[in-house]
C-alpha cells in the first residue's frame, strides 16, 4: 500500500474461484430471488410505460405547435372560418394522442409519470388557448380544458348480441387532468403567440386588435405578478419572457398612437419588428 498504489477492497481478498462458487449455489427460486425478479419486472414495466408516455407527449407538441402556425393565418385568411374549423379538426388528432396518455396512466400515480406528459400539455394550453381567445377575446380557463379531456370507451359490439332485457350499461370512461402548473405554463406561452398575432395584424391593417391585446396581456401580468415567488420555479422563470411580449405589444400600441397616421399601414410591421429586434437587442446587453 505504498503512494500511487491502489487501495485494496475487501472482497479482493477472496479468490476469483470461490466467488464463483458461491454464484453457483445461489438457489434462482428462492424466495429472495423471487423478490428481486418481481422488483425488476415492475421497474422495466414502469420504464417502459414512461418511454411510451415520452414519446406520445412528443407527437402532442409536434401536434400542438402546427395547430398554433395555423392559427396565425387567420388574421391573413379571406375565410377565418376554414381555418377555425381545420384547428379544430387538428385539436381532437391531438386529444385522440392525449386519450392514449390516459389509458397508459389508468390505476396509476399521474404525478409518477409527470415530467414525462408535461411538456406536451403545455403545448395543448397553449394551443387552444390560442384559439380560444381568437374566438372569443378571452382566456380559457383550466376547467373548461380538463372537461374536454374527457373520454369514454368506444363500442364496438354488435347491437344485435344484446337481449332485450339486458340493462343499459355506461361505458367507462377516463379522464386526464391538466395540473395547474401546467395551466400556468401554457397559458404564459401564450403571450408570445399574442405578441405575434399583434404585430400580423398590423401588417394586415389591422390596427384595433393590437390595443385589445395590450389590454389582455396587462391582465395576464397582473395576475403573474400575484403569485410571486410563491409559485414553482418555472412559472417565475416565464415571467420574465411574459413582460418582454407586453412591453413588445405595448411599444406597438405607442407608435400606431403617436406615428400611426404619418406612417403607411403597409410599413407599420416592418417598423414594430425594427423595434422589436432593438428592444432584444439592448435586453440582451443589459
Amino acid at each position: 500500500s505504498g503512494s500511487g498504489g491502489f487501495r485494496k477492497r475487501k472482497h479482493d481478498n477472496f479468490p476469483h474461484g470461490q466467488r464463483r462458487e458461491e454464484k453457483e449455489n445461489v438457489n434462482p427460486s428462492s424466495a429472495l430471488m423471487m423478490s428481486f425478479k418481481s422488483f425488476q419486472l415492475e421497474l422495466d414495466t414502469r420504464h417502459d410505460k414512461y418511454e411510451r408516455l415520452v414519446k406520445l407527449s412528443r407527437d402532442i407538441t409536434i401536434e400542438s405547435k402546427r395547430t398554433i402556425f395555423l392559427l396565425h393565418r387567420f388574421t391573413s385568411a379571406p375565410n377565418g372560418e376554414e381555418i377555425l374549423n381545420e384547428s379544430e379538426a387538428k385539436l381532437d388528432a391531438v386529444r385522440r394522442k392525449i386519450k392514449q396518455v390516459a389509458q397508459e396512466l389508468i390505476g396509476e400515480d399521474m404525478y409518477q409519470f409527470h415530467r414525462a406528459i408535461s411538456p406536451g400539455l403545455q403545448e395543448y394550453v397553449e394551443a387552444v388557448s390560442f384559439q380560444y381567445f381568437i374566438k372569443t377575446r378571452s382566456l380559457v380557463s383550466v376547467e373548461e380544458i380538463n372537461n374536454q379531456l374527457i373520454f369514454t370507451a368506444e363500442d364496438r359490439e354488435e347491437t344485435t348480441n344484446k337481449t332485450s332485457d339486458s340493462q343499459d350499461k355506461q361505458p367507462p370512461t377516463w379522464s386526464l387532468k391538466v395540473t395547474p402548473v401546467d395551466y400556468l405554463l401554457g397559458v404564459a406561452d401564450l403571450t408570445g403567440e399574442l405578441m405575434r398575432l399583434c404585430i400580423s395584424s398590423v401588417g394586415n391593417g389591422d390596427i384595433d386588435t393590437p390595443f385589445e391585446l395590450s389590454q389582455f396581456l396587462r391582465q395576464i401580468y397582473d395576475g403573474f405578478t400575484f403569485i410571486g415567488n410563491t409559485g414553482p420555479y418555472e412559472v417565475s422563470k416565464k415571467l420574465y419572457t411574459l413582460k418582454q411580449s407586453l412591453a413588445k405589444v405595448e411599444n406597438a400600441c405607442y407608435t400606431l398612437k403617436v406615428r400611426g397616421s404619418e406612417i403607411p399601414k403597409h410599413m407599420l410591421a416592418d417598423v414594430f419588428s425594427t423595434k422589436t429586434e432593438l428592444i432584444d437587442q439592448e435586453e440582451g446587453l443589459s
